[in-house]
């Protein structure tokens, strides 16, 4: 099994993904993820859309794992991540695509950008990620 394979295999049986965010897909590249959600009403805010936290969840979780895609002996942490809401959203699939746009030997930028069903950007954000002391293994779900 590839690092890839083996980083989408640790997301999605994370439990939080399991019991909550059960219709998530993933795919990881060389410094790309790509996260995909299917909006059910569970998601919605009292204004009938999705809440700001879902949009958070799938932009950090996009760049964090584009970083970890070319970390490979532990998993990195997300030290800052800020997100630019652009337009609701409540029906479809929405698409979070994360790319590193910089790297060091203790510091990683990213970037990703969620899509709704017809393509259209509805938000953005940039994060820092550094690397921690955990070992990717399979204690963590990394098989």
């Amino acid at each position: 099994m590839s690092h890839y394979e083996k980083l989408e295999h640790m997301y999605l049986n994370a439990n939080f993904n399991k019991e909550i965010y059960q219709s998530t897909t993933i795919k990881v590249g060389k410094e790309i993820a790509q996260i995909q959600l299917t909006i059910a009403p569970k998601y919605f805010h009292a204004l009938g859309a999705i809440h700001g936290s879902v949009y958070f969840k799938l932009l950090d979780d996009a760049a964090f794992f584009a970083v970890n895609s070319i970390v490979e002996d532990v998993s990195v942490l997300t030290t800052n991540f800020n997100i630019n809401l652009i337009r609701p959203a409540n029906e479809g699939i929405l698409t979070a695509i994360g790319k590193v746009k910089f790297k060091s030997r203790h510091l990683f930028i990213a970037e990703s950008t969620l899509v709704n069903a017809e393509g259209k950007e509805i938000a953005f954000g940039k994060g820092h990620f550094a690397k921690s002391k955990v070992i990717l293994n399979k204690n963590i779900g990394y098989k």
